[in-house]
């Protein structure tokens, strides 16, 4: 049996002014049907996992739409973090929420704003997962790279474990510029590092403990009065002095220098669906390579859109009125109600730096 985790946080940065704080991106349905990213996530899981089994970490602002959108999740299965604490605390909490109730189950942890193309293919790459999990690895699925992306992490795979195709990760790598990616992708030795894990979850508490003892200790704590009637009190307490710090960091970078950590490489369509210029890549096009992204596909009524002479444009229509585009190439245009964003596509990446300026305006009605 596995428990399935999926953390639905974050603000989706780069895919404003589409994602903001209070409806960020995991809300939205991005990928040509009407199911939002958080929906896919779920629903790619329900063979592995049933919905008791399912939980999902969110915030106090996000909870209700949650439920909305799952309503087939038990509503206890919907942990509720007070602040934000990064991924850490997260997934930890539901470690340990679960190790309350079956100490030595198998976890696995899916963000919430991922696509997967080819969900048989998720499925088996994950069941083997699983397996290497059973063994006592801390396990990440990785992806095999297609091009030298900068806008990923990398998995350096080290030796083989076993008769199955289960690999040590010898380093975890950051964001590389693009020379040093290519020299990833030419050596063959290199996956992406999609965010997904499974592990025990005794064996990833250990781990927590041996790192981060206060974060495991505090998590444990918070996890003893999840079930009773002291739960918020004992939330309000500890929970905004916890190490605030991602899982990569907090735990399975230094695992895997104890060798600790083991990787599979997957095939199935994952893209993390960062940016609008990568959802420009990943839907279907007109002969001129344009996109509109349909927030709602199912809708009746859908806005506008009028282009001429235009190429490879990413337009997101929001506001319900026309837009339209002419002579113009490789652009991202997005128009909702109260902000109207207008960017290259080769600069999809910076919009995340717009964000920053806003924050530091004060500017908090547009986050």
């Amino acid at each position: 049996m596995l428990y399935a985790v999926i953390p639905a946080g974050g603000s989706g940065t780069r895919l404003w002014p589409l994602s903001r704080a209070g409806h960020p991106k995991f809300l939205h349905a991005l990928t040509g049907t009407p199911l939002s990213l958080l929906q896919a996530t779920y629903g790619r899981l329900e063979g592995l996992a049933t919905p008791e089994c399912t939980f999902v970490v969110t915030g106090v602002a996000h909870a209700a739409a949650v439920a909305r959108q799952l309503p087939g999740l038990p509503e206890g299965n919907i942990l509720v973090e007070p602040t934000p604490r990064d991924s850490c605390a997260a997934i930890g909490l539901a470690a340990a929420v679960i190790a309350r109730r079956d100490p030595h189950a198998v976890m696995g942890a899916f963000a919430a704003d991922q696509l997967v193309r080819d969900v048989p293919a998720f499925t088996d790459t994950l069941q083997r997962a699983i397996q290497g999990a059973e063994d006592g690895l801390l396990m990440t699925i990785g992806i095999t790279p297609t091009h030298p992306e900068t806008g990923y992490g990398y998995l350096h795979v080290g030796e083989r474990v076993g008769a199955g195709d289960v690999c040590k990760v010898a380093e975890f790598a950051e964001k590389p510029a693009i020379d040093v990616a290519q020299r990833y992708l030419d050596s063959g030795e290199y996956l992406w590092n999609a965010g997904m894990f499974v592990w025990r979850v005794d064996v990833f508490l250990d781990e927590l403990a041996r790192q981060q003892p206060a974060l495991h200790d505090g998590l444990r704590r918070i996890a003893e009065a999840w079930d009773t009637r002291d739960r918020e009190e004992v939330l309000a307490e500890i929970w905004p002095g916890l190490t605030k710090i991602s899982v990569d960091f907090g735990v399975m970078e230094g695992a895997g220098r104890a060798g600790l950590v083991g990787t599979i490489p997957g095939n199935f369509g994952w893209n993390d669906v960062g940016d609008f210029h990568t959802l420009g890549e990943l839907l279907e096009t007109d002969t001129a390579g344009n996109v509109v992204v349909e927030l709602d596909p199912s809708a009746p009524a859908k806005p506008t859109v009028l282009m001429q002479d235009a190429e490879r444009v990413v337009v997101v229509p929001r506001a319900g009125r026309l837009v339209a585009a002419v002579g113009v190439s490789d652009l991202i245009i997005v128009d909702t109600p109260d902000a109207l964003l207008v960017c290259p596509r080769a600069r999809a990446q910076d919009v995340k730096k717009l964000v920053d300026s806003l924050k530091e305006r004060g500017s908090s009605e547009l986050l």
